[in-house]
């Protein structure tokens, strides 16, 4: 199995396991770590190894960040490269809980870590669509 790790800025990460919870039940091999206001840098680093060590077992590790270029990002990137030779670890960012959902219930069926990021990166986008309220009217213009 494919372990997933949420990873951003105050309670996101948090909030997003939660919801996913709330929605599909409790995944298996599934983390979220928030960088909080009081937290350093290197406190988000060792949160973030500390996580990515504890699934040593999977088949590879999707980490989904809040925002491009924001600190969890980075500390991703650099522990992926860190760790490249003990854990095959790729990076999303722009998370939506669409996109979680969508990868945690992939990992039943996909034991790729690209190919999961693929799907789930699709996905995502998919979830972001702009709904613009139309009036509907009869033929007369009536409402």
């Amino acid at each position: 199995m494919i372990g997933i790790v949420v990873a951003g800025h105050g309670t996101f990460a948090s909030g997003m396991k939660d919801a996913v919870t709330l929605l599909v039940g409790r995944p298996e091999y599934f983390e979220a770590v928030d960088f909080a206001l009081e937290n350093s840098t290197d406190d988000l680093e060792f949160h973030l190894k500390d996580v990515i060590e504890s699934m040593k077992g999977c088949d590879g590790i999707l980490i989904c960040t809040d925002v491009l270029g924001g600190s969890p990002f980075k500390e991703a990137a650099e522990l992926s490269e860190e760790l490249a030779d003990q854990f095959d670890i790729r990076i999303l960012c722009g998370t939506n809980l669409g996109m979680l959902i969508q990868a945690d219930s992939a990992r039943g069926y996909v034991n790729d870590v690209d190919m999961l990021a693929d799907l789930t990166e699709e996905e995502g986008k998919k979830q972001i669509v702009k709904y613009v309220f139309s009036e509907k009217t009869d033929n007369n213009g009536d409402i």
